[in-house]
């Protein structure tokens, strides 16, 4: 019975070997939880969430069900904003530190460290090769060397990676390294072309981490000139790292892609926005069946400067009789503002009044502002928009199949848009000030 039950323990403890991810965030005052999650090329699987302790540290305990690869640690919300990868061999612990300013910091692990100790000693070079070319320095054998300290560099990081999870990262950031002096203008120009040679867009373990949306947003926020050509450019990087990831799934062109687009969007490139959708993504969309994409593809081109603003009915009314028509029929102004609202939203009542002062300082023809009211209900609807008699008045509700702020793609009020009297968008100011200035203009 004694040698049963030692052999039961034995393979207990073999079964459910452990080990951990743990670590400090500083300061700890801004970090309340950790979620991890083991990152796959489709799906990012939760496993298990940690308190962040008051001095900051947390601890995640892993047994043999946890198997290798890559996990992702999320410190905040919004998850995709706020969060970075871990290489988990099932062989060690991994121990860190984080800092929202410094970043993440292996403090034990020996692949983690040996993946941050290759980034940082390929970006030393890379600096050097900067400060060669920004100085004017006319001395080639010094470039030479430097070349050759970094293809040395990276091949004894390729060897001292044998067999490692980091090797698949190491050897995808190899970059473009001359065998004889080149000027700037060349190396420039070949960097560009080199850039994504040596990454496998199939390589499951880089397709489990961030590492191609990295290389991305590097190469098309990187490679450009000057404003004037700034969306000429992106559109040209955007075309040759498409044509880098045509061997890809499916999948992983639209999730890339689909990142890429967002990215734009946020910073208000439409433009470029568009292009990424119209040349690449909605087709596939299409193809993997990808309603909600397509839907929000296609919503936010036709909420874009330059198009036809989404029409919606409108009732007025004139003593007993009410008459509806829609926007694209309205003849009453120069200019119309519409602006999404709700009344029990504090920025909201704070700008209407200014709204309407503005309003009242220009020609009764020259603007009409289209208030539309997204409320759950009609209870404080009524009574909030009797300060403001000369705006039409609209009303919105959740669950009604008229739901304008869902066709104009409204994540917050308020929101404006300016529309020309063809009811053409032709600016979408952030708050009541831009929208003066534009008006202004």
């Amino acid at each position: 019975m004694t040698r049963f039950l030692l052999l039961a323990i034995l393979f207990s403890n073999t079964l459910f070997a452990q080990h951990a991810i743990k670590g400090v965030f500083s300061p700890p005052e801004d970090y309340k939880f950790a979620l991890l999650y083991k990152v796959t090329p489709t799906v990012s699987v939760y496993v298990k969430n940690a308190e962040i302790k008051k001095d900051g540290s947390f601890k995640f305990q892993l047994d043999s069900t946890n198997v290798k690869g890559i996990y992702r640690l999320v410190y905040a919300v919004p998850q995709e904003d706020y969060n970075f990868d871990i290489i988990y061999n099932g062989k060690e612990d991994v121990e860190l530190t984080f800092n929202s300013e410094t970043g993440v910091n292996f403090k034990k692990s020996v692949e983690n460290r040996l993946l941050r100790s290759y980034t940082d000693s390929m970006s030393k070079v890379m600096q050097s090769i900067g400060v060669y070319f920004r100085q004017k320095n006319k001395d080639t054998l010094a470039l030479k060397a430097i070349f050759k300290a970094q293809s040395d560099t990276q091949t004894s990081y390729e060897k001292a990676a044998k067999g490692t999870i980091a090797l698949h990262f190491i050897k995808a950031n190899r970059p473009y390294i001359p065998k004889n002096y080149e000027d700037v203008s060349l190396y420039s120009k070949n960097l560009r072309a080199h850039y994504f040679n040596n990454i496998d867009f199939k390589n499951q373990t880089l397709l489990s981490s961030n590492f191609l949306t990295e290389k991305m947003l590097n190469y098309v926020f990187g490679v450009s000139a000057d404003d004037k050509s700034k969306v000429a450019n992106y559109k040209k990087n955007i075309d040759v790292f498409y044509k880098a990831i045509k061997p890809a799934p499916d999948t992983t062109k639209s999730n890339l892609l689909s990142e890429l687009w967002q990215q734009m969007a946020d910073l208000n490139y439409e433009a470029v926005a568009n292009y990424i959708a119209e040349t690449y993504l909605i087709a596939l969309a299409k193809a993997l069946n990808d309603k909600p994409l397509l839907d929000a593809l296609i919503k936010y081109q036709k909420t874009s400067i330059g198009s036809s603003a989404p029409d919606f009915s409108i009732e007025f009314k004139q003593g007993d009789k009410k008459t509806s028509k829609k926007l694209s029929e309205l003849k009453l102004a120069e200019t119309y503002v519409i602006v999404f609202w709700n009344s029990e939203c504090s920025h909201c009542l704070n700008d209407m009044p200014k709204l309407q002062a503005f309003v009242k300082t220009q020609e009764k023809s020259k603007i009409k502002v289209i208030a539309i009211a997204l409320e759950a209900d009609d209870k404080q609807w009524e009574l909030k928009t009797k300060p403001y008699p000369e705006f039409i008045h609209v009303l919105s509700l959740e669950k009604s199949d008229n739901n304008i702020g869902t066709d104009y793609g409204i994540m917050a009020t308020p929101s404006f848009f300016v529309l020309n009297k063809d009811k053409k968008i032709i600016e979408k100011p952030e708050s009541v000030t831009e929208l003066e200035v534009f008006l202004k203009g």
